[in-house]
């Protein structure tokens, strides 16, 4: 194994290569064998000319994935090695589906030109692609491509990430439980995750088997002093210490310039609105639950952004809410501006619309993979910029744009408007650019026009009018004639034969090869030149890559902020007014999703927990809406605190530090139900991390378990709140028995949904007025289910006998759920337990144990 903690799977192998004897192979496999142990946990792709190929356990297992021909190769031994190929220049998808499916591809280049070489052409591995290191354009546009490192402290954890494709850095540290620690990576989307030999594996287990991500495990840290910038800014040596474990990874993995990599921002907790994947989840922040798709998510509803880095800028708002005021006002100030001035609003979008993703372009530029479309598309955005300077002053944007017009004027004056994507194959320089390239493509062009002399010179010595000057890379140019023709040529035509076909004969002349010599000599030199120009304008541009991220952040912001604008235009949503104490008042809130699949038909409601008010108790029928009217008011919250406008007519509301839900059913959003004991994990999460100032969301809490059992939960947790944290809560329940609890918790009040029944039918309002209701409407919602009328009926039936005989028992079912003391809980012992444990039965004879369990049994027989 080498430094990383993952083996392939490839089920049973006939020929290991563990198992070959290595003097015997070949010295191009014993190249192979050397690179293959330096990456063991990669499937190395083994370029041999035009092709890619994998060999023994790679092969079996990239055939199986990759539907390729799994055949052998000749390497020395009795057998043949398995095998298969792919072609070079297709490999990206290739990868992309090995990637997908958690393996890391080793990409082993040749470093010398077979041509020049003579023996062995030197091979290395160049980079090795993993889930979280990609650099190429296949990733996601519009979110975060994060790679991880958990650092196991013993007594707190450190957590860095890194976007390599945008070049962004962040690290934290989390103190207390492991469970914390997946959370946040769970909620972070982290595509791949590194951890230290230390690491608790019941996190590793936890992270592959139940999340799907991949994780190794390394030792090494970074000892680069050329990447010391990115960390030298910190004090805390655990941050530093998190960050050099990253770093070794990804600068190991890309093995490239890697300086676009930015200082690390620290990430603090204080500073953003903190939920876990639950809440992300249970609010379809960034993808329906149901569907697991982006459609009729909030970040759907918002993302009228024009540029991929204003989605992922979005995205990341979404996900890491924040606490500050002073920058939450700062975004409403923009947000009302531009609504303000619409007309520029409109100039900003279309000028938006020209920039293209200058965060991964930077990130190219410096690695190394770009090409020429990577800088007309840089071009095309700096060509804009003016513009957008002019509109954000004119509009009072408080931060400032930078232009490049040199590095514009550079990138106008050398690229090709339709230079190809491949470096290789020349079309990349303009005219004027360089005069040795222009004289090398003047040589070129008057050779090829002496070339169509040639055919029409031909054409009339030899009376052949079908002859023609072709050219194909393996015999170069040639005269073709058509074998009815061919008895035309003479001898003293100087014709050498080349090739022959079916149809026709290919010949050569002394001339022809010649001119052959200096145009292929000629167009050798301009792809050279044209690819060591490229070269020279990419260090050039990489002087610029720090001002270019520096600008895409801006960029970002501005962009999101004008989809802000255009939806709260839109969809009528309302300035919010943060405030210092603890009033929520939102007034006709909507769910801003809901509201646009239901259009006309969607109830607003209000949303009031003044300062007297901690907790809403919710009851109502079934499918009436009591979840989407909690949700809308988390999503309300969260979009106050990304600095958007809400779905309100009007909105007052605190900053909340945390949100925590529990919501096992919604409208037709969510599938499944969670167990009771992960209903219980969840409440006990919340109600041990939140604090005043959070957001509590729990539906239906306890329905899991028995009916009293859940009844005494709640009301416990209820009363925990209520008395503990203070919280701002909202409590939907099925137990209408919990509604008198608003006598003797005083910041509790009851709301309900409600509904309307006439003619044993029913009609939900999707209304929230103050006061509870009695019923459920179960069987009800089942009729609108379209359950067969004759089980409806018998429901009916069995409903009403249930009801008259718990009208005798409602006093005491009150009295033991409400008011029972835990002293007088302690009174009620049980008369036999006590007789069992005052006998000792090694004490007693077989006949005073019979008479005792005799006694016994009366006993109970009597009480029954």
């Amino acid at each position: 194994m080498g430094i990383f903690d993952i083996i392939l799977d490839v089920g049973e192998v006939k020929m290991k290569r563990s198992e070959v004897d290595r003097e015997k192979l070949s010295p191009m496999m014993q190249q192979y064998m050397e690179i293959k142990d330096k990456y063991e946990d990669s499937i190395i792709f083994f370029r041999l000319g035009d092709f890619y190929e994998m060999f023994f356990e790679d092969a079996i297992l990239a055939s199986r994935i990759l539907e390729l021909t799994l055949t052998g190769k000749q390497a020395g031994l009795e057998e043949r090695v398995p095998m298969c190929g792919i072609p070079y220049h297709a490999y990206a998808s290739y990868v992309d589906t090995l990637i997908d499916k958690g393996y890391k591809v080793a990409i082993c280049e040749q470093l010398e030109d077979p041509k020049e070489t003579k023996g062995m052409v030197k091979r290395d591995v160049i980079q090795i692609v993993t889930k979280g290191t990609r650099l190429d354009s296949n990733i996601d546009a519009k979110s975060n491509n994060y790679i991880a490192n958990i650092y196991d402290f013993s007594y707190c954890y450190g957590i860095g990430y890194a976007d390599v494709s945008t070049g962004e850095v962040y690290v934290t540290l989390i103190d207390g439980e492991k469970y914390k620690v997946i959370k946040e990576v769970v909620r972070n989307g982290f595509r791949e995750v590194i951890v230290n030999d230390l690491i608790d594996r019941e996190i590793v287990e936890e992270l592959r088997t139940n999340h799907g991500i991949l994780v190794t495990i390394t030792k090494d840290e970074l000892e680069d002093k050329n990447y010391e910038y990115i960390y030298k800014n910190l004090e805390d040596v655990r941050l530093v210490k998190t960050l050099k474990h990253l770093l070794y990874y990804i600068v190991d993995t890309k093995k490239g310039d890697l300086h676009h990599l930015q200082k690390a921002v620290v990430v603090k907790s204080s500073e953003y609105l903190e939920f876990d994947i639950n809440t992300k989840k249970n609010l379809e922040l960034i993808e329906t639950i149901r569907n697991r798709e982006r459609q009729y998510s909030l970040f759907w509803l918002l993302d009228k952004n024009k540029t991929a880095m204003g989605s992922r800028f979005l995205k990341h708002n979404i996900e890491n809410p924040l606490t500050s005021r002073e920058e939450l006002e700062r975004r409403y100030n923009f947000v009302s501006k531009l609504s303000t001035e619409f007309i520029l609003r409109d100039d900003l979008i279309k000028a938006l619309e020209e920039v293209y993703d200058l965060e991964r372009i930077a990130g190219r530029v410096t690695y190394g993979n770009l090409n020429a479309k990577d800088l007309l598309q840089l071009k095309g955005s700096l060509a804009v910029l003016p513009k957008i300077r002019d509109i954000l002053k004119e509009i009072g944007y408080d931060k400032t744009i930078e232009v490049f017009d040199d590095l514009y004027s550079l990138l106008d004056r050398a690229i090709l408007e339709d230079a190809p994507f491949t470096l290789h194959e020349g079309h990349l320089i303009k005219p004027g650019y360089n005069s040795e390239l222009d004289e090398l493509k003047n040589i070129s062009a008057g050779s090829k026009d002496f070339i169509l002399e040639i055919e029409q010179q031909e054409r009339e010595r030899t009376g052949i009018k079908t002859l023609k000057v072709g050219f194909n890379k393996v015999f170069g140019y040639y005269i073709e004639v058509s074998k009815g023709q061919k008895h035309l040529i003479k001898d003293d035509y100087g014709y050498e034969r080349r090739q022959t076909l079916t149809n026709c004969e290919r010949f050569i002349t002394p001339l022809l090869k010649e001119k052959e010599n200096i145009i292929l000599g000629a167009e050798d030199k301009i792809v050279n030149l044209e690819f060591k120009l490229f070269m020279d304008i990419r260090e050039v541009v990489k002087r610029y890559v720090s001002k270019l991220q520096k600008l895409a952040k801006t960029i970002s912001e501005v962009d999101m902020l004008q989809s802000f604008s255009i939806v709260s235009d839109n969809y009528k949503f309302v300035r919010p007014e943060l405030v210092n104490d603890r009033n929520l008042k939102m007034i006709g809130c909507r769910h801003p999703v809901v509201e646009q699949v239901m259009k006309d038909k969607y109830v607003p409601n209000d949303i009031v927990m003044d300062k007297t008010t901690d907790i809403l108790l919710i009851t109502g029928p079934n499918m009436a809406g009591k979840s989407t009217y909690m949700r809308q008011c988390a999503i309300t919250v969260i979009m106050a605190q990304i600095g958007c406008f809400v779905p309100c007519k009007s909105c007052s509301m605190p900053i909340f530090d945390k949100i925590f839900t529990r919501i096992g059913a919604t409208d037709d959003l969510v599938s499944g139900e969670s167990t009771f004991m992960v209903e219980m994990k969840e409440a006990n999460y919340a109600i041990s991390e939140a604090t005043e100032n959070s957001l509590i969301l729990f539906d239906e809490l306890g329905r899991g378990t028995a009916t009293y059992d859940g009844m005494s939960l709640a009301q416990a947790i209820l009363e925990y709140i209520h008395d503990k944290i203070r919280a701002k809560t909202m409590f939907s329940t099925h137990y209408h028995e919990l509604t008198v609890l608003e006598k003797d918790l005083k910041h509790l009040k009851n709301v309900h949904v409600s509904a309307i029944e006439e003619d044993g039918k029913i009609t939900f309002l999707h209304k929230i007025k103050p006061g509870s209701v009695d019923k459920s409407y179960g069987i009800h919602v089942a009729s609108l289910a379209k359950l067969p009328d004759s089980l409806i009926k018998r429901a009916d039936e069995i409903l009403s006998i249930y009801e008259k005989k718990n009208v005798k028992k409602e006093t005491f079912t009150q009295t033991s759920l409400f008011e029972l003391s835990e002293s007088e809980v302690e009174e009620k012992k049980n008369p036999i337990e006590e007789k069992i444990k005052e006998i000792n039965p090694l004490e007693m004879t077989p006949m005073e144990a019979l008479s005792f369990l005799y006694e016994l049994k009366k006993e109970v027989k009597d009480k029954k």
